[in-house]
């Protein structure tokens, strides 16, 4: 059967659809398998949410093209609004970044006119008997719309699950002395000094807050201090939020103890790790991505995989506007804007040991 000219609309919106809903499939499962394994189940689902709500849009559009249009033209509108708006919101006015927001806007909304012409192309093309008879012909939309998405979801499940399957953690949150690598430090226990991310004090903090703790009144709260603007790194060595807390690692002091501190960027890197050893990370002062003999995890002494935070603030600023973060699996090694905070950037204060104190430390011996 010759093909309609007039049903190219349809196969363009079809194909659309579905490089759309494969981006976000591709988004979703590797964002879910990267940040959000290990955490409880209603907050893990929210990452596959984008993937579902795509392909749930796409069967909808296979079946009831003028409703799947007419919701396409809706949705385009309104996610095209929110994230613009959650952009500029984060300071990322980036025109590579919004130009990518007004094509999925735009692009939905054009494809859900899209499939509205087909609806009216198609109800009015009387099949032919030998098209009728042809399973992989007929069904050739629906192949193509589903099972590329469900491919990339498939995959992406394959090459993490020996990865997450594997990932160790010895529940230990006590304080650990992570030597070798050329790093020997202690690593503060769980409390104040170690960002939970979903709760607990230090939690979802800026790096601005952070460092600007001990400028009076001692807390957080940098409206009450009339600090609303970038901290400097003078501020940050001077007020960090790790130099008020207890020796014990358990309280957050009204005065500065000096027994702790933030590490810096290359510290963090250095301590990255890999199933109980170091992972071998080194970092030149200027990529955003270290160099590890082996790939690092998520894992102890370093991170709690129950713990939400996947990167982990250091005492270094980039620039006056954007401090350094380092990635769990040393991929990202780069920078944010200091008033930045969410459950995923961490922090956890180190210091150095004291071999004559006689204090009992949970050892990593040389990684």
């Amino acid at each position: 059967m010759k093909f309609d000219r007039k049903q190219l609309p349809g196969w363009i919106a079809v194909i659309l659809l579905t490089i759309i809903t494969s981006f976000w499939m591709m988004w979703s499962f590797g964002e879910l398998y990267y940040e959000a394994w290990g955490l409880p189940f209603h907050i893990a689902i929210r990452y596959v949410l984008p993937a579902a709500i795509c392909f749930s849009l796409t069967i909808i559009c296979l079946i009831w093209p003028r409703i799947g249009g007419s919701i396409l033209i809706v949705v385009g509108v309104w996610f095209g609004i929110w994230w613009m708006q959650l952009q500029i919101s984060r300071g990322q006015t980036d025109p590579v970044g919004l130009a990518l927001t007004f094509f999925l806007s735009a692009g939905l909304a054009l494809i859900g006119g899209m499939f509205w012409f087909d609806w009216k192309v198609r109800k009015n093309i009387e099949l032919a008997p030998q098209i009728q008879q042809n399973w992989f012909r007929r069904n050739l939309r629906w192949l193509i719309a589903t099972g590329i998405p469900i491919g990339i979801a498939v995959g992406a499940t394959v090459g993490n699950a020996p990865i997450l399957l594997t990932r160790q953690d010895d529940g230990i949150r006590t304080e650990r002395l992570i030597e070798g690598n050329g790093v020997r430090l202690i690593w503060a226990p769980e409390g104040p000094g170690w960002a939970k991310g979903a709760e607990g004090t230090g939690s979802n903090l800026a790096w601005n807050q952070i460092a600007l703790f001990g400028l009076p009144p001692v807390g957080t709260d940098l409206e009450a201090k009339d600090a609303y603007r970038h901290a400097s790194q003078a501020e940050m060595d001077t007020f960090c939020l790790c130099r008020y807390l207890s020796a014990d690692g358990s309280t957050l002091m009204d005065s500065p103890q000096n027994v702790w501190r933030m590490p810096t960027t290359e510290e963090v890197v250095r301590s990255l790790v890999r199933h109980g050893k170091h992972a071998g990370c080194t970092w030149d002062g200027k990529s955003s991505f270290a160099v590890c003999e082996q790939i690092p995890d998520k894992e102890s002494p370093l991170w709690a995989t129950d713990y939400w935070p996947i990167y982990m603030w250091t005492a270094d600023e980039f620039d006056t506007a954007q401090a350094y973060f380092v990635g769990y699996n040393g991929r990202a090694v780069t920078h944010q804007n200091k008033w930045w905070g969410n459950p995923r950037h961490g922090f956890r204060c180190v210091r150095e040991p004291d071999d004559n104190s006689g204090q009992q430390i949970d050892t990593v011996d040389s990684m």
